[in-house]
Formats: structure tokens, C-alpha cells, sequence
């Protein structure tokens, strides 16, 4: 019992360690090949397939590729049906494949100074998941197949089965017999196994393997151990390759990869709100290049989809702006047939892009305030608090990142703190050292509470007591003439749920919850659905104590509910307290606009983005820029005035003032994007 005990303990702080410790990211070895503008493509061909390769014209691909500019290609060396389109002495090569089609094509990337990088699925293999039963995973239900059947997930491998050292002898071949600048490891997700070699490994471990969310930590630790072992394989071959494992967590992978990629396609499953979220957040984690894979179609498996020039343009200045790369991600046809017009639609989108790659080229963001949201991957990538934090600082143009604990927090003015951060030592640490340094803090809803919720860890900084939860539904409030600027004078909806905290002596209340005449809900006869405001409480909700605020309701989960502008006002005003001169002010630029600074040694640039997703159907498009005129923008001078400001890339000079630590310039006109240099 002892033993197992022992086991239990060792391999849970094991696994905490491999999720949540703070990496230690591997310098970036100046001979790895830093990609600029990239491309992406998939190749997953059924076996049936009768013509794989006939008609690949390896010459004219690599021509039209070199005529976009790009210096970056991904390619399936094997693809998630199986099948290699190399010659393998390991894997199984496609049937109908005559040829080595990947080495082809090696070879001319290289003659052609076109990096390219091996795509290897390695969680989905079908053909040799058909060939070999054993190596896949069993579902914790028992079963070996996935519903819905009609998808790629079908059936998944298991990392601990034979398949692992299979996979990591195909990297090494590849590795070793061709001129291959990177892997690029797709869907090494946490597949739940409970087959007899995970289920034997579990119980040497002492883990409960009857226990799904112990069984879900083991396969993340499966699926990290084989991203390590084919690093270590890969690089003890080649040590200047670039390497990706999709899915793990950036923090998670950071000792064994050597660049990031953020996959997003808007029109997929993905939406307009993710691509935000990771851009602020992986440029935290340390020098290292990051790509921004969206796709010209309109979601993977698509091979009849060419979205519009304004769709995909805009989603790559987003990710310049934010110090990504571009990487359209696109389908090859497995006869080899030439896609022209896909060609023609990325070669004038890159080509208008490398006119400002001056401006682009190892530019920095830079930010001052920080959203705090210490939490893991799977929670950065789909919780609604964070994109609606995100889109509430975007649309008020404010500088800021995403920060977890793997980033230093040192250099922000604000933290905010969305809604449910519970707090540890750590980040109660960090945050008080924040608050010493004279700098502000503004929190919602539970953040800031103890691990048992019962009080907050940092009581006399919030200047607030935890009293419960907060049972008015739905709850209203009124503010105070200290932060009501722009507000309706009425009683206003906070659209989530909250806690109720009586403020310590010291602490200003600069608004009250008003309770309603009674909560939603069913008594038996009547649906209690129309419930008005009825009196304002003693209740806070807003206080402020120093450079502290606090809002005792979730106002990012509300906003993520309705948007409802009311509560971003409210924020707005309570930031404005705090950072009242930020790094840039403009005027007619719409809530929909997006600001970000960067700068270069010698000068910074505001890129001002006004693209707007419009929902139809079921979908979102951009199908078009929309243009503003006369935009007035205002940068912090901070000791250093500009002696030029122009809009690149024809560095046509525009006049501007040098005022109360600001220097104005108007754009008279923006056409979906603008690149203002102050040299």
C-alpha cells in the first residue's frame, strides 16, 4: 500500500511538473532558418486513390512557390491516412505512387533556397492503424473506433504502443536522407488510452487508470514524452532543424521545438476570437519565430474553397502586426494539378506584404498592460472570459499581452485580472510585488480569492472582504460620479453572476448592486422571467482601494454573453484612472479598429487594422476592407519626438505636432490597413 502510495504521489508531481512548471526555453540557435512568408500544405490521400502524383510538375511548383516570395514550405512526407509520399523502407509508401515524389521536391527547395519542413501526422495514421490493431489507442468506453466515423479521428494511435519507435524511425530516415529544414508533428493530442501497454505503464506508475481525468494527465504525458524522444531523434541528426508539435502547449513543448505556430482558420471551427487571444499570449514565451497558419480555403478538407483576398490579408497583417509570419495553408491535389488561381491570389497578397517587410522584419510589440490568466493551454484556447478580456482591451485600442506564469510580469503598468483567477502563492507573490511598485491592479469577480474560496489571499491590498457568492439573477448596478463618464443614468445590467465582499475601512464604493424584485426562476404557477430592478444595496460593485480596483461581478463573462457596450464604458473608466496617458490615443477610429505598436531600433510603427467579420449564415466573412478617413493618431513621445513620420512603404512624409507628450498625425485615408512609421 505504501508503494502505491509512493508512486501515486511521485507521478502526480511529475506530471504537474511536465504541465505547469515555468520552462526554461532553448536560445535560438542562430543557424536554424528564420522563416518570413511560408506556406502549408496538406496532402491526406485515401489509399483508393488511382493517380498520386501523375501529374506533379515539381519545376513549376517550386517556380510559382519562389514567385510568391516564400522561403518556408511545409509538405506531408507522410500524411494522417498513412500514407508516405517518400520512399520508405519503414512506412508504407502510397500504392499508386510511382515515384519519390517528397525527395523530388526536396531537391528542388533546395536548389531553389526554399526551406522545407517534413509533415509527419503523429497521432493519426489509418492504413497503419489497419495494419497493426495494436498500435491504437483504446477509448476509455472500450472502444477502438471514434464517433462520428466519417473523420480523420477515427482511429488514433497510441504513443506507447510499437507506433511510437515506428514514427520516430520515419523522422530519423527522413532526417537522414533528405535536405529537410524542420518536422512539423501534427495531432499529438490527448487521446485516452486504456489499451494493456498504457493500462501496464499506469499501474507501474500508480495510476488510477480507472479514473478518466488521471487517464487524460497520462496521455498528456505520453503524448509530451514522444514529442521529446522525436526531438532528441531528430536533432541528434540534424541539430539545426525547426520543429513544431501541434497540440501540446507552448509552455509544455518549449524544451523540445524550436518555433511556434498558431492555427487558426476563421471560417472553421476556430472563429474571429482566437487568433487574438494566442497572438497577445505566445509572443510572451521568448525569442522565437512564430507562425500564423490560417488557410485559403474555408476549412480544412475544403479543396473547392478560395476565400477572399480581404479575408486572408486581413488575417496576416493581424499576426505581422503581432510579430507572426505568414502561412497560408492550402490542399495539393494528389494528381500534382497546378492550382493557378490559388497561386495568383497568395502571390499578391505576399507581394503587397514584402513591400513593408522593412517594417516587419524582427519587430517587437510594445505593451503595457497585462491580462493575467495563469492557466493551461486547452484553457487559453477556449475559454470565453479570456476572448472577451481580449476583445474589450482590442476595441479600446489598448497595448497590451497575455501573460501565465511563464512570462515575466514585471514590465506592465496594469494587470488584469479576468473574473475566475484563483490565487496561489505565486501569483499572490507577483501580484503584490506589482502593487509595491505603485502599479494598478483591476480584478473581477473571483479573482484574487484563495484556493478554498473563502477569502482573498491578498485582503488588505483589495481592501475588500469575501462575503459569498452573490445570489441576485439577474443583478444590476449604478455607478457612482467618479467613473459614470458615458454611462445612461439608469440602472445598468451586469449580465454574469458575482460575489458579495464588504469593503475594510480605507476602501472607496464607487457603485452599488441593485437587487431585483426577484430572481429568475419557477415557483410552480409562474415563470419569474420578467424581473426588473428594484432598489440600490449597500452591496459594492466597484471599489477601489489605492491602485486596486475590484467588480464584484464576472463583467468579461457578461461581456462575452452580450457585449453589452455599458460594462466596457465602465472598465474603460476605471483603467482610464490608472493609465491616463497610454502608449496610443486616436479619434475616429471605430470600436471594430485595431491598434497595435511595434518598433525597431530607431522608430515605431502603429498598424492600424479596420476589417470587420460580418456573420452570415452559419459563417463569418470578410469579404471587403472598410476604408476611415481623417484618423487622428496620438503616440507617447516618452523623451524621444520623431524627426519623420510617414505611411509605408512609399514613405510619403505627413505633417504632425509634438504636444503634452504626444506626437499627432492624421491619416487622411485607410483603406483596411495602415503602417504609420515615426522614424
Amino acid at each position: 500500500m505504501m508503494k502505491k502510495i509512493v508512486l501515486v504521489f511521485s507521478c502526480v508531481i511529475w506530471l504537474a511538473m511536465v504541465a505547469f512548471a515555468q520552462p526554461k526555453y532553448l536560445a535560438v540557435n542562430p543557424k536554424i532558418h528564420q522563416p518570413k512568408y511560408c506556406l502549408f500544405y496538406d496532402n491526406h490521400t485515401m489509399p483508393a486513390c488511382p493517380d498520386v502524383g501523375e501529374n506533379f510538375d515539381v519545376e513549376k511548383f517550386t517556380d510559382r512557390i519562389k514567385d510568391c516570395g516564400v522561403d518556408y514550405l511545409t509538405f506531408h512526407a507522410r500524411d494522417n491516412l498513412g500514407m508516405a509520399y517518400y520512399n520508405t523502407k519503414i512506412g508504407i509508401r502510397h500504392p499508386s505512387l510511382k515515384y519519390d515524389l517528397f525527395g523530388k521536391l526536396a531537391e528542388a527547395c533546395q536548389r531553389k533556397g526554399i526551406a522545407l519542413t517534413a509533415y509527419l501526422n503523429g497521432g493519426i495514421s489509418s492504413a497503419e492503424g489497419v495494419a497493426h490493431r495494436e498500435w491504437t489507442t483504446v477509448s476509455f468506453d472500450g472502444r477502438e473506433y471514434r464517433d462520428p466515423r466519417l473523420t480523420p479521428y477515427v482511429r488514433t494511435m497510441c504513443y506507447n504502443s510499437p507506433y511510437r519507435d515506428h514514427l520516430i524511425a520515419m523522422v530519423k530516415e527522413i532526417a537522414t536522407n533528405y535536405p529537410v529544414s524542420g518536422f512539423f508533428i501534427d495531432c499529438l493530442q490527448n487521446f485516452y488510452c486504456v489499451c494493456p501497454i498504457c493500462i501496464k505503464e499506469m499501474k507501474e506508475r500508480g495510476i488510477d487508470y480507472t479514473n478518466k481525468e488521471e487517464v487524460g494527465k497520462f496521455s498528456e504525458f505520453s503524448a509530451l514524452r514522444l514529442s521529446k524522444d522525436i526531438y532528441d531523434a531528430a536533432t541528434a541528426i540534424k541539430p539545426d532543424l525547426l520543429i513544431y508539435n501541434n497540440n501540446p502547449g507552448y509552455e509544455e513543448q518549449s524544451d523540445f521545438s524550436t518555433y511556434s505556430e498558431v492555427e487558426c482558420l476563421p471560417t472553421g471551427s476556430w472563429g474571429y476570437e482566437y487568433l487574438p487571444v494566442l497572438a497577445h499570449y505566445v509572443r510572451t514565451l521568448g525569442d522565437r519565430p512564430v507562425l500564423n497558419m490560417t488557410g485559403r480555403f474555408y476549412d480544412w478538407g475544403d479543396f473547392g474553397g478560395l476565400r477572399p483576398e480581404a479575408a486572408i490579408k486581413s488575417e496576416l497583417l493581424y499576426g505581422l502586426a503581432n510579430g507572426m509570419r505568414p502561412n497560408v495553408g492550402g490542399h495539393f491535389h494528389p494528381r500534382g494539378d497546378m492550382q493557378t488561381a490559388v497561386f495568383d491570389r497568395i502571390e499578391k497578397i505576399y507581394k503587397e506584404l514584402q513591400t513593408m517587410e522593412p517594417w516587419y522584419d524582427n519587430a517587437k510589440n510594445i505593451t503595457e498592460v497585462a491580462i493575467v490568466y495563469p492557466e493551461n493551454i486547452q484553457h487559453i484556447r477556449g475559454d470565453r472570459q479570456l476572448k472577451a478580456t481580449v476583445r474589450m482591451l482590442s476595441e479600446l485600442k489598448q497595448q497590451f499581452d497575455v501573460v501565465t506564469l511563464a512570462s515575466d510580469w514585471s514590465k506592465y503598468k496594469v494587470l488584469v485580472i479576468p473574473d475566475d483567477i484563483i490565487f496561489n502563492d505565486e501569483i499572490a507573490q507577483r501580484v503584490k510585488a506589482h502593487i509595491l511598485a505603485g502599479k494598478a491592479v483591476i480584478s473581477s469577480g473571483s479573482s484574487g480569492l484563495d484556493p478554498n474560496k473563502k477569502q482573498f489571499m491578498l485582503a488588505k491590498e483589495w481592501g475588500v472582504k469575501y462575503v459569498g457568492e452573490n445570489d441576485f439573477n439577474p443583478a444590476y448596478f449604478k455607478v457612482g460620479n467618479n467613473f459614470n463618464k458615458g454611462l445612461p443614468d439608469m440602472p445598468l445590467s451586469l449580465y454574469s453572476s458575482g460575489i458579495d465582499m464588504d469593503p475594510l475601512p480605507g476602501t472607496n464604493v464607487e457603485s452599488y448592486l441593485i437587487k431585483p424584485y426577484y430572481n429568475r426562476g419557477w415557483d410552480g404557477e409562474y415563470a419569474f422571467y420578467y424581473t426588473p430592478p428594484d432598489k440600490v444595496t449597500d452591496k459594492p460593485a466597484l471599489t477601489i482601494n489605492g491602485k486596486v480596483a475590484h467588480f464584484s461581478h464576472r463583467i468579461f463573462s457578461g461581456y462575452y454573453e452580450k457585449a453589452p457596450v455599458e460594462l466596457r464604458t465602465v472598465f474603460a473608466n476605471v483603467l482610464d484612472k490608472f493609465l491616463s496617458n497610454p502608449l496610443v490615443k486616436c479619434e475616429n477610429v471605430p470600436s471594430f479598429g485595431r491598434i497595435f505598436l511595434t518598433e525597431q531600433p530607431g522608430r515605431k510603427m502603429v498598424h492600424l487594422l479596420s476589417y470587420v467579420p460580418e456573420l452570415r449564415g452559419q459563417s463569418q466573412m470578410i469579404e471587403e476592407p472598410i476604408a476611415l478617413t481623417n484618423v487622428e493618431i496620438s503616440l507617447r513621445v516618452d523623451g524621444k519626438a520623431p524627426k519623420k513620420v510617414y505611411l509605408a512603404p512609399d514613405k510619403k512624409s505627413l505633417p504632425f505636432k509634438v504636444a503634452d507628450g504626444y506626437v499627432r498625425v492624421t491619416i487622411p485615408v485607410s483603406k483596411g490597413y495602415s503602417l504609420l512609421v515615426f522614424e
